[in-house]
């Protein structure tokens, strides 16, 4: 019986953690210490490093203008 309320208490947790996801991520990076833990973590990760870094300072990005 136990081990059916964690799990029902763990499910419920992470169902309202992915509905209320963006409210949570921007509660957790107004935190400036947070975000820049995560801005350094993030920039670790190759995958995030090569598809994002060499658009933040050529001027126009993957950007379209229309």
């Amino acid at each position: 019986m136990r081990i059916l309320v964690v799990i029902t208490f763990i499910i419920t947790a992470v169902s309202l953690i992915y509905k209320w996801r963006y409210r949570v991520m921007n509660t957790i990076l107004a935190v400036s210490f947070l975000r820049r833990a995560a801005v350094a973590l993030s920039m670790n990760m190759p995958t995030i490093r090569t598809k994002i870094f060499p658009g933040l300072f050529t001027g126009n990005g993957n950007q379209s203008i229309n």
